[in-house]
C-alpha cells in the first residue's frame, strides 16, 4: 500500500479511475462498485440457510448471484476497449501494451491461486482455477483479441467462441454418457476436469471446477461482448444515444438468451452459451440505467458508496477471501454466528444479518483506504 503520490488505481482491467483524475463515465465505476459489494455478500451467508437469490442455482437457471461472477466478466471487457482504445490512440505500441498485459494477467492469477491456497497451502490439492484466474485468462484473451482484430474481427471470435462450445458439448462423446449429456457428471466440460485438473479441482466438487477449462471459452466471449458496450460507450455521439444503443443491445441479447435456452439451458456451473448471452443482456441494461441515473441526471452522490468500493474492487475483494477463510478455519465464524446473530431471528434472516454485517465490514475497510488516499496498484 502506498500514498496518493506513488499509488494510482488497479489494473486498467477492472477499470479501475485514478482517484486524482475524475472519470469520464462514472456509472461504470458504480456498477462495477455495487457488484463486488453484492459478490461480498451472496459469498458469506453466516448458516446453512439463506435466501434462494443469494445461493447459486443448483443447476439449470439462475438466480441474483449468478448474475455477479458474469458481470465482472464482462466489466473487464469493456475496460478493455476503454483503456487500450486510449492508449493506442494515443500512439502507444501494441508490443509495450502487450507486456503490460500479460504482466496482469500474470498477477491476478497468482492472486487467485493465493486465494484458494490461503490457510493450509496444501499444493497437491491446489485450485489451479477459479474467480481470479478466470478473469485473468480472460482479459489476457480478451485483450489480445483487441489489439489485433477490429469489430468485425471481435463478432467472429464472439460467434466462434460460443460456437466451438456449442459443438463440444453437443457431440464430443463421453465415456459411459455419450454426446450431449448436460446432466452434473455426464457433461464433455466436467469430463475434460475430472482428466486434466485431478485433485486440483474446486473443493466443494472435487470431481470438476464450476471454473473449469472448457467453459473459460465462453467466458472468453463473455469478456468480448464486455468489449462490445466499450466501443458503444467510445462512439463519438451524445450520451443519451450510447445509452439508448446500450439498451437496445441488451434487451437483444435478453430475448436472444432467453431463445437459446430452449436448445442450451442457461447455466452458470457450466456458463453455457445461453447463460453468457442472457447475463451479458443484462449488464448492458443495467449499465444504461447507470448512465441515464449517474453520468445524465446527475445522481453521483447517490451512488457514492459504491464509487468508493469500485476504487478499490480487487482489494476488498482479497480482504472479503482471507477474512472468511481465516473465521472459518478458526472457528470464529460459528461462534460468533451462535452468539450474535442465530438467536435473534430465523435461520434465513440471521444468515442474511451476517451477510449484511460482513458486507459493511468490507465497506469500512474501502472508506479507510479511500480517506487515506491508499489504492492498490496492479
Amino acid at each position: 500500500m502506498a500514498s496518493q503520490e506513488t499509488t494510482a488505481h488497479v489494473a486498467d482491467m477492472m477499470h479501475q479511475p485514478d482517484p486524482a483524475t475524475p472519470a469520464r463515465l462514472l456509472s461504470l465505476d458504480a456498477f462495477r462498485g455495487i457488484t463486488m459489494l453484492l459478490m461480498v455478500l451472496v459469498n458469506n451467508g453466516g448458516g446453512p440457510l439463506s435466501y434462494a437469490q443469494l445461493n447459486h442455482s443448483q443447476w439449470n437457471g439462475w438466480t441474483l448471484t449468478d448474475t455477479v461472477f458474469p458481470s465482472f466478466v464482462w466489466i473487464a471487457g469493456v475496460a478493455i476497449t476503454l483503456a487500450l482504445g486510449r492508449r493506442l490512440a494515443a500512439g502507444e505500441e501494441r508490443g509495450a501494451l502487450l507486456k503490460i498485459i500479460f504482466r496482469r494477467a500474470v498477477i491476478i492469477y497468482v492472486l487467485g491461486l493465493l486465494v484458494y491456497a490461503f490457510p493450509h497451502f496444501s499444493l497437491s490439492h491446489q485450485r489451479l482455477l477459479g474467480v481470479l484466474q478466470r478473469i485473468a485468462i480472460c482479459y489476457l484473451a480478451a485483450s489480445i483479441i483487441y489489439l489485433y482484430t477490429g469489430l468485425r474481427g471481435q463478432i467472429i471470435w464472439i460467434v466462434s467462441l460460443f460456437g466451438v462450445y456449442w459443438l463440444m458439448m453437443a457431440f464430443i462423446d463421453v465415456p459411459g454418457w455419450g454426446p450431449g449429456n448436460l446432466s452434473v457428471e455426464g457433461n464433455f466440460a466436467h469430463y475434460i476436469d475430472r482428466i486434466v485438473l485431478g485433485t486440483h479441482n474446486y473443493a466443494s466438487t472435487k470431481t470438476w471446477d464450476p471454473e473449469g477449462i472448457v467453459s473459460t471459452l465462453p467466458a472468453i466471449g463473455s469478456a468480448l461482448l464486455g468489449v462490445m458496450a466499450g466501443h458503444v460507450l467510445r462512439l463519438p455521439v451524445p450520451l443519451s444515444v450510447r445509452r439508448r444503443h446500450l439498451l437496445i443491445a441488451g434487451c437483444f441479447l435478453l430475448a436472444l438468451g432467453l431463445v437459446w435456452n430452449l436448445k442450451l439451458p442457461i447455466n452458470k456451473k457450466l456458463w453455457t452459451d445461453s447463460f453468457a448471452t442472457f447475463m451479458a443482456g443484462l449488464d448492458f441494461a443495467v449499465l444504461a440505467a447507470f448512465v441515464w441515473l449517474v453520468d445524465e441526471k446527475g445522481a453521483s452522490k447517490w451512488v457514492k458508496p459504491f464509487l468508493i468500493v469500485g476504487m478499490n474492487a480487487i482489494t476488498v475483494y482479497l480482504a472479503s477471501e482471507f477474512l472468511a477463510e481465516f473465521l472459518d478455519s478458526t472457528g470464529l465464524h460459528e461462534t460468533l454466528y451462535n452468539r450474535f446473530f442465530a438467536p435473534f431471528a430465523s435461520p434465513m434472516n440471521a444468515s442474511l444479518l451476517w451477510a449484511l454485517s460482513f458486507t459493511f465490514l468490507m465497506y469500512l475497510l474501502a472508506w479507510f483506504l479511500y480517506r487515506r488516499r491508499w489504492f492498490l496498484r496492479i
